[in-house]
């Protein structure tokens, strides 16, 4: 593996960037600033989603309750409710599925205040992960604006990711359902960029994030050894870190191949 070349297109990064990898066969990993504290942006939904599922296990969440869009739910883009008539009628696995394929952000409002913010926490903490924090909602502007901001680490979310992949995350069922809805993602332009015009075109399941001066993409691509790799970055030129994504996801899957 090109363990060199792609600390170095790392570096050339500005700003803060942290990236992980681990081969799912061979338990093979590489990784640079892991385990850097990094401002969350939608990556957060994952852990919203594995909370989710967790409840819904417990029989604590019904996944075909209906919830009605109230005008006051609404919050701006990423997403699709906001655009859509007040009084449309949307189940749980709806507002999940959303909140991951578009990174709907009234749906994962909505999930939040379902799941309540502490009991979310409280499970990232039973999942064993200590450096994730869900601090606000999102496009709260106002506790933006105080510097309170949720929290992700690029290891900790690779973790996530393996027991995902191991059936372990929840359980087996859950695990591969969540793991089905990550792949049917619509925000492709980081990590499967160059991974699409492939023939075969192989299976990514990821979640990307972006703020003002944040750009992130976490994901499992399934190549004939299949990996899970995490690119974060904040304070960071996202067009130029957007294009390393697309490389160093380019060449970590001719290298599992």
């Amino acid at each position: 593996m090109e363990y060199t070349k792609i600390k170095e297109e790392l570096q050339k990064v500005p700003g803060s960037i942290s990236f992980y990898y681990k081969n799912l066969v061979t338990g093979e990993e590489f990784s640079y600033r892991e385990d850097e504290k990094m401002y969350a942006a939608s990556v957060i939904k994952l852990y919203i989603m594995a909370d989710a599922f967790y409840r819904m296990k417990q029989g604590q969440l019904d996944p075909d309750q209906i919830i009605v869009m109230k005008k006051e739910d609404y919050v701006p883009s990423c997403g699709a409710v906001a655009y859509m008539h007040e009084g449309l009628e949307v189940t749980v696995m709806d507002l999940i599925t959303l909140m991951i394929i578009f990174s709907d952000n009234t749906a994962t409002n909505i999930l939040i205040d379902l799941l309540g913010m502490d009991q979310i926490n409280e499970e990232i903490r039973l999942m064993g992960i200590e450096d994730v924090w869900l601090r606000r909602k999102m496009y709260d502007l106002e506790k933006s604006r105080r510097g309170i901001q949720n929290q992700i680490t690029a290891k900790q979310t690779g973790i996530l990711l393996q027991r995902m992949y191991e059936g372990t995350l929840v359980d087996e069922e859950s695990s591969k359902k969540m793991l089905s809805i990550m792949k049917d993602q619509q925000l492709n332009g980081k990590i499967p960029f160059y991974l699409k015009a492939l023939d075969p075109e192989p299976d990514v399941a990821h979640k990307t994030g972006e703020d003002t001066g944040i750009t992130h993409d976490v994901g499992i691509i399934y190549a004939k050894q299949p990996f899970v790799v995490c690119f974060c970055g904040n304070e960071t030129d996202t067009p130029a870190y957007e294009r390393v994504m697309a490389d160093l996801s380019l060449l970590l899957y001719q290298e599992n191949s």
